[in-house]
């Protein structure tokens, strides 16, 4: 049976991350998993075996807590813990992978260490992750970043998935004025601006069409911004509620795990963002 994992540590960030996998779980209908990940603080040559008591009984201490309340906000979810030592982003997305989806809980914008666990979850597992940055809303705004990329269709679906669930408003948003964004890398394109628009607004409808179908009672919107696809959904973020990406689009940066747009708006983005994998297992 599928679940909902949330990473839980005792934070203000894991607290909302876990309310929102709550909501999840419940609107999916599905079993919670509730994570913590302990680890001795101390190089392996070092250890205290009573220390290492004390350390995991902490951790105990605090997925008990992490229980308690996600049974007091939901007392007819199935919640399940699970207590794992070690690296915490490995621990996830291995205890993600026959889940829907990963939840975890982030840090405010511009304060991401690097080698984050918001950074390196996304890029690992083969799920969507929600990095949860902000409440939910009752009335909720879902934006979805689109570049006709098997990534952006991942995200679509996604997207489309979790308006109709919480019965919120979608927008598809292609900022298609980026070599790396336009069909073929056409920069013939970038000449000809009503060319653009008709060539990357048929993209973008194309793209949209069949979800349309899927989801008829969904309310949703197409948004073609001539800026580039970081700029366009910087500036709907400011609105959204929710932001859904791929975990690559058309770039060319091979070598990054994570697309160059996906990784700035885990980094910076006001809003709450999922990183969905562009071959969802």
């Amino acid at each position: 049976m599928s679940h909902v994992v949330v990473g839980y540590d005792g934070t203000s960030g894991s607290e909302r991350a876990l309310r929102w996998a709550v909501g999840e779980a419940g609107l999916r209908r599905l079993p919670l998993t509730v994570c913590h990940v302990w680890r001795w603080p101390y190089p392996i040559s070092y250890i205290d075996h009573e220390g290492v008591a004390i350390v995991r009984r902490m951790g105990e201490h605090l997925l008990d807590h992490g229980v308690t309340l996600a049974r007091e906000l939901a007392p007819g979810l199935t919640v399940r813990e699970q207590l794992k030592d070690g690296s915490v982003y490995p621990a996830l997305v291995h205890e993600g992978h026959d889940a829907d989806l990963i939840v975890v809980g982030s840090h405010d914008p511009d304060e991401m260490p690097v080698g984050s666990t918001v950074l390196r979850v996304p890029a690992l597992a083969d799920r969507p992750v929600v990095v949860v940055r902000s409440d939910a809303l009752r009335d909720g705004l879902v934006v979805v970043g689109v570049d006709g990329s098997a990534g952006a269709d991942a995200a679509l679906a996604f997207g489309f998935q979790e308006a109709a669930l919480r019965g919120w408003r979608l927008r598809a948003v292609y900022g298609c004025r980026e070599p790396g964004a336009v069909p073929d890398g056409d920069l013939s394109l970038f000449g000809d601006e009503d060319k653009l628009r008709r060539v990357c607004g048929t993209v973008l409808e194309r793209a949209v069409a069949p979800w349309l179908v899927k989801y008829p009672y969904v309310e949703a919107t197409t948004s073609l911004v001539l800026k580039s696809p970081r700029e366009a959904l910087f500036e709907a973020a400011e609105d959204a509620t929710l932001m859904i990406v791929g975990a690559r689009g058309t770039g060319a940066v091979e070598w990054l795990t994570l697309g160059a747009t996906s990784d700035t708006l885990l980094k910076h983005a006001p809003c709450t963002v999922t990183v969905v994998p562009n071959r969802p297992a």
